[in-house]
């Protein structure tokens, strides 16, 4: 199952100093919520904290699914997966049937979709599903699920987007139907009022009326570098002479700014914002394991109260995240100030997370430190899961940032990456792949298999890897010769890995049998397919993989229809059905 970041899940608070957008209030509407919300402009415009104030203010009952992307959503089934919880959790039961579909580890995000916009026909109150930052997930499988989603959402569900990019939704349909409702970069800059009430109501800085227009003019509204000018002026006696020279060139608006507001940091906070900075979501520990300090949760309660564009995700002030902009800047920052520091951050973070079990934290931060080596072990360790719940987006992605030579002596992950491009249809680089690990099969045999290959260079960190190479890289090779249609050489090697593999390697055999039994379809030997597809589904059962065991099924009901043997055909879907009902 996909573990997930409860702080994903969190709305945003709205803090008592927050402007209120009484007109942008009034454009999303307080009685009711069309079909799609669309919020959509660059960094630092507000977009979650206006849509957090707007839900906040509804007059009419709603549920809100609140989720929050990055780009480890890509991956559809991560992605579905939050969805499905946040709306369950909104509105309890209403996707309860898709994350068990998800949860299937069949891959089949369509199945959970469907599922999941059958029960959004039966909540009451009205629901919100809200995906704050959806330009992080760049996937065009996700697209037209929600693309699908959005065609055919009730009623009472409804859907928000926060977005620096217009996703690719038919948009302009719903716009022609009155089932949009957008805001836009030029509705959320801050008109002069709004930057009067900011600057001198939310920070207390009594600047003039002249003063406040010409930030609010050289800035568009901008709210991002307005707050940062508005950090910059507390505690100055010289706020006009600051705003004049704010106001000589605004194509260095927010290098300036940045200057100033880590200047008149102590150096302790200031070396603790860029430390920290390569962190996605910060907890006092995490950054205590980071910075090599004492203090964490201490100084981010500070920060948050320096409103040192700190964002709280949780109410109990335990987890929080920087705004995005000034994340990149200090990111940024940290790069010129100490070179070569992010690797070392970066490998602290991946042990921290390591240490609590969170492998896809640990592996993100492995990859920007560098450290390909134990970015490869702890992909090695994550794999199995990964295929087992059908991820092999997410593998692919990880796969693909290490390079070639890391592959060389760990046979078990060249196996990996071959089935991971496999997955997606790619056949280009699996035979390397698997050349790489077969020149280490004459190693991996004998009594003693797995310290023999340690002792000649093998690095494996999978307890049973070794034993599994050959019956692994024949499947492979069989899987690669049915994707270029060789029906012979997918027999040949399809045979040869169900042979390989051991009455208690259940799911090797069940693999090797099912691509067996396809290319025996395919060459429309279909009594003799039915039988492997028998094997197969009987090894699938035992090995607990149900949801490709049910896939069996469905080929060997279909081979009987083709054969005409439909009482057959009957009893084995009501048997899959059985099976299905008991496992889901």
């Amino acid at each position: 199952m996909t573990t997930l970041l409860e702080t994903k899940l969190q709305i945003p608070r709205v803090r008592p100093s927050t402007v209120s957008r009484v007109r942008l209030l009034d454009q999303l509407g307080r009685d009711g919520v069309p079909t799609l919300v669309l919020v959509s402009a660059p960094p630092g415009f507000g977009k979650s904290t206006l849509v957090a104030q707007w839900i906040h203010g509804l007059r009419a009952p709603a549920s809100v699914a609140w989720v929050s992307l990055d780009p480890a959503d890509a991956d559809p089934v991560r992605f579905w997966t939050y969805v499905a919880t946040a709306v369950d959790r909104a509105a309890p039961g209403a996707g309860e049937a898709a994350l068990g579909h998800l949860e299937a580890g069949n891959g089949r995000t369509d199945l959970a979709i469907f599922a999941l916009a059958n029960d959004l026909a039966t909540v009451d109150p009205d629901l919100l599903l809200v995906l704050d930052d959806l330009h992080e997930v760049e996937s065009p499988e996700v697209a037209e699920g929600l693309a699908f989603l959005l065609d055919h959402l009730p009623p009472r569900a409804h859907l928000v987007i926060l977005t620096r990019a217009d996703p690719p939704l038919p948009i302009a349909r719903l716009r022609a139907r009155g089932q949009l409702v957008e805001v836009r970069a030029a509705d959320l800059r801050f008109t002069p009022d709004e930057a009067a009430a900011y600057l001198n109501d939310g920070m207390g800085l009594g600047l003039a009326d002249a003063d406040v227009g010409t930030l609010e003019a050289r800035t568009e509204g901008w709210i991002a570098a307005l707050q940062l000018a508005a950090i910059s002026m507390r505690g100055r006696d010289d706020a006009r002479s600051f705003v004049a020279s704010f106001a000589g060139d605004d194509r260095y608006v927010v290098d300036y700014l940045v200057d100033e507001v880590l200047g008149r940091q102590t150096d302790g906070v200031h070396d603790f914002l860029l430390s920290t900075s390569i962190l996605e979501r910060l907890t006092g520990p995490l950054c205590d394991a980071v910075t090599g300090n004492t203090g964490g949760a201490t100084m981010l309660e500070a920060l948050e109260r320096a409103n040192l564009f700190l964002i709280p995700l949780d109410d109990q002030r335990r987890w929080y995240r920087y705004h995005h902009l000034f994340a990149d800047l200090l990111r940024a920052r940290l790069l010129d100030e100490r070179p070569g520091d992010a690797a070392v951050l970066h490998a602290r973070a991946s042990a921290w997370w390591e240490a609590r079990g969170e492998l896809h934290e640990a592996i993100a931060h492995a990859l920007a430190a560098g450290d390909f080596p134990r970015a490869a072990d702890l992909i090695e360790v994550a794999a199995h899961d990964l295929r087992r719940t059908r991820q092999e987006a997410t593998l692919r992605r990880w796969l693909d940032a290490l390079p070639d030579d890391v592959f060389a002596n760990r046979p078990a992950l060249a196996i990996a990456h071959a089935g991971a491009l496999l997955s997606t249809g790619e056949a280009r680089g699996v035979d390397a792949r698997l050349a790489a690990a077969e020149r280490w099969i004459p190693a991996s045999t004998g009594p003693d298999a797995r310290a023999a290959a340690e002792a000649a260079g093998m690095v494996v960190r999978h307890p049973t890897a070794v034993g599994h190479l050959p019956g692994a890289i024949a499947l492979y090779r069989a899987a690669l010769a049915r994707l270029h249609g060789d029906i012979e050489e997918t027999i040949r090697q399809a045979q040869a890995a169900y042979d390989s593999a051991n009455e208690d390697q259940p799911l090797e055999r069940g693999a090797a049998a099912g691509i067996l039994a396809l290319a025996q379809w395919t060459g429309g030997d279909l009594e003799e397919a039915h039988a492997t597809w028998s094997r197969a589904v009987a090894d699938l059962e035992r090995a607990g993989h149900h949801a490709d065991m049910l896939g069996g099924s469905l080929a060997m009901a279909d081979i009987r229809v083709a054969q005409g043997h439909l009482a057959d055909a009957r009893r084995t879907l009501e048997r899959g059905l059985r099976l299905g009902a008991t496992t889901a």
